[in-house]
């Protein structure tokens, strides 16, 4: 399980909430459990108007955008399997952003 790894979400092998992707870093990876956030179906991605905050992959030939104000931690083993990563640079750096714009003070 490692950062940015994308999991079935846990009990929903399909429907508007089909994957999560774990933020968590390896150094807490002791911890039973993994900060995850949903990759909801791009068609019912609530969050239109705010790309930064809601970036859209392509994760097993499905569009997903990222809904990191649904954030949580599940337990490890509640998670389904790895169906892909979003890991590369890119992937990467656009989830951070997202969570960065989620948590700035800058907006109050």
């Amino acid at each position: 399980m490692a950062q940015f790894d994308v999991h079935r979400a846990p009990g929903r092998a399909s429907g508007a909430t089909p994957f999560v992707v774990v933020l968590q870093s390896a150094l807490f990876d002791h911890l039973r459990t993994r900060l995850v956030a949903p990759l909801v179906d791009s068609a019912a991605a609530a969050a239109a108007g705010y790309p930064r905050r809601t970036p859209r992959f392509r994760v097993a030939g499905q569009e997903v955008t990222l809904d990191v104000l649904q954030t949580a931690a599940i337990p490890r083993a509640a998670l389904g399997p790895v169906v892909g990563s979003l890991a590369d640079d890119n992937d990467a750096t656009r989830i951070v952003a997202a969570v960065d714009e989620a948590i700035s003070r800058a907006h109050g």
